[in-house]
């Protein structure tokens, strides 16, 4: 399966910036993954035979919310397409269920890019896209939010 944007570029279209949903989505997987070690952990220390099966059953639940939380994330992030090209701004999400946004970069009226503190610090944010007739158009938690920005709002010398 090759990427969405491939498949519709016109004559004469070109890639100029492509990104994705940030790595935050990982988060509450990994802090699963932590409790799930902290339980067996506790479970190798703990002596009492009761303590050391509701450890285990603990690091267990822990363990499987971690993998669910894992392959969800994963899989929102694999199906997430997020690119600039010369002609136009393309956003999709989804797998079976497809939900896509183009915009032409001539109908770009602002792009505003909101970031909480964390994420300015972890270089992830939303991006609001106001488009003339066009409406607009909210893409959240992508990285790198101001290169993206730019990318669209950049225009060569010469056009």
């Amino acid at each position: 399966m090759g990427r969405y944007v491939d498949e519709i570029l016109q004559p004469g279209e070109r890639v100029l910036y492509s990104t994705n949903e940030h790595w935050m989505f990982f988060l509450p997987a990994i802090a699963a993954w932590i409790v799930a070690v902290a339980f067996l952990v506790l479970w190798r220390l703990v002596t009492a035979d009761a303590l050391m099966l509701i450890c285990l059953a603990l690091a267990a639940v822990a363990g499987l919310a971690a993998l669910y939380w894992t392959a969800t994330a994963w899989f929102h992030r694999w199906t997430t397409e997020t690119d600039v090209t010369n002609m136009r701004v393309v956003h999709k999400t989804g797998f079976i269920k497809r939900r896509t946004f183009e915009m032409s970069l001539d109908k770009v009226e602002s792009v505003d890019v909101n970031q909480s503190i964390f994420g300015r610090v972890m270089n992830y944010g939303d991006l609001t896209i106001q488009g003339v007739g066009e409406g607009t158009q909210t893409i959240s938690t992508i990285a790198s939010p101001l290169a993206f920005r730019n990318a669209i709002t950049t225009r060569p010398v010469g056009t």
